[in-house]
C-alpha cells in the first residue's frame, strides 16, 4: 500500500550486477488496499479469496467490516497497525492495550498471523518503530494472544551492498530492530519490487532478469548463482540481517508486484508473467535460503483513488467488478 520508492543504493547495485532475487513463504497471499470507490464489499472480496484458493490477506490498517468478514474463515491475515498510530502506541503501553482490546481480541474468529508495526515508514517516525513493536508485543501477551508474531514491513531502500552476499542495512533504526526481532521469533517483512529497480535503472537491468523470464545465471556471487532480480534483493536483506548478528531471522515477502497500465514496462503481459512466475518460483526459496518463501502479491484490485505514479492504480490481479485483470492460477 505504501510504497513505491525508485532505485534504493541497494537496488543500484543489484541492477548493476544485474541480479536476482529470493524470498520466504509458507503460502502466496494478496494484499487487499481499500483506496478506492468502486471496490467490492468485504464479504464479496472473502469470497473471491477462497474461490481463487488464496489462503493469505494482507491489509493496511484495521477496519472492522473487512474483520468482520473474515471471522470464521480460515484466511491468515496480516494487519497493520497504521503508520499513523506508531506514535501513540511507541509512547503508550496503554494504547497497545486498547488497539489490541478493540481490533483483535474482538474478533475471535480471525486468523490473526502478524501484526505489522508501520509500513515502509520514513524520517523521524523510524524511531517509533522498535518501542511501539515492544509495547504491541506486550499486549498481546498479555491478552494470551503471544502466537501472533509482531513485527515491521520495510522497502528495500534499508539496505545496501552488492552483490548479495555483501547486503547490510544501510538505515541506522534498522540494526536493533532486527535484533529484536531474533528475540521474539518473529520475521521481518520486506516489501520487494524488482518492477522499481528495472524502470529505474533500465540500462544494466535486464527486463528478463526482473521477470523471471532468464535463460541463465545473471549473477555469480560465491557459490550462489542469481538467475533473478527477486532472489538477489531477498538474500541482500538475509545477508544484512546476518551482518547486523539476526541471522536467525527469516524474511517474508509483505508486498511484491508488477503493473499492467500506466508506465514503462507496465502490461497485462509483464504483470501476468512476474506474478505466475513469482507464484511458481516462491516454493523454492533463493539460493542462500532454499525453502519456501511466504509472500504477498500487491495487490488484490485496481485502487482507482491511490496517489503517485499511474502506475499505483494498476497494480490489481483483479478489477472493481471482480473479473481478472489477467490470467493467474494460484
Amino acid at each position: 500500500m505504501a510504497k513505491h520508492g525508485v532505485a534504493s543504493v541497494l537496488t543500484l547495485a543489484l541492477v548493476l550486477g544485474v541480479a536476482a532475487i529470493p524470498t520466504v513463504v509458507q503460502s502466496i497471499g494478496v494484499c487487499y488496499g481499500v483506496i478506492g470507490n468502486n471496490l467490492p464489499s468485504p464479504s464479496d472480496v472473502v469470497q473471491l479469496y477462497k474461490s481463487n484458493g488464496i489462503d493469505s490477506m494482507r491489509i493496511y490498517f484495521p477496519r472492522s467490516d473487512i474483520l468482520q468478514a473474515l471471522s470464521g474463515s480460515s484466511i491468515a491475515l496480516t494487519m497493520d497497525v497504521g503508520n499513523d498510530q506508531l506514535g501513540s502506541l511507541a509512547s503508550d503501553p496503554s494504547a497497545a492495550a486498547a488497539f489490541v482490546q478493540n481490533n483483535i481480541q474482538a474478533f475471535p474468529g480471525v486468523n490473526f498471523r502478524y501484526i505489522t508495526v508501520g509500513n515502509e515508514v520514513s524520517g523521524g517516525d523510524r524511531q517509533n518503530i522498535l518501542p511501539a513493536m515492544q509495547n504491541m508485543n506486550s499486549a498481546l501477551s498479555a491478552a494470551g494472544l503471544g502466537n501472533i508474531k509482531v513485527s515491521t514491513s520495510v522497502s528495500q531502500g534499508v539496505t545496501a551492498g552488492f552483490p548479495p552476499s555483501a547486503g547490510t542495512f544501510s538505515a541506522s533504526h534498522m540494526g536493533p530492530i532486527a535484533q529484536y526481532l531474533a528475540s521474539t521469533g518473529a520475521p521481518l517483512l520486506a516489501n520487494v519490487y524488482p518492477y522499481f529497480a528495472y524502470v529505474g535503472n533500465q540500462a544494466q537491468i535486464d527486463i528478463n532478469y526482473a521477470l523471471f523470464t532468464s535463460p541463465g545465471t545473471v549473477v555469480q556471487d560465491g557459490g550462489n548463482a542469481y538467475q533473478n532480480l527477486f532472489d538477489a534483493i531477498v538474500d541482500t536483506f538475509y545477508s544484512a540481517l546476518e551482518s547486523a548478528g539476526a541471522g536467525s531471522v527469516p524474511i517474508v515477502v509483505s508486498e511484491s508486484g508488477w503493473p499492467s497500465a500506466g508506465g514503462t514496462a507496465a502490461s497485462a503481459g509483464n504483470a501476468q508473467t512476474y506474478n505466475q512466475n513469482l507464484i511458481n518460483h516462491v516454493g523454492q526459496g533463493t539460493p542462500k535460503r532454499p525453502g519456501s518463501i511466504e509472500t504477498y502479491i500487491f495487490a488484490m484490485f485496481n485502487e482507482n483513488q491511490k496517489g503517485g505514479d499511474e502506475t499505483e492504480r494498476h497494480f490489481g490481479l483483479f478489477n472493481p467488478d471482480q473479473s481478472p485483470a489477467y490470467s493467474i492460477n494460484f
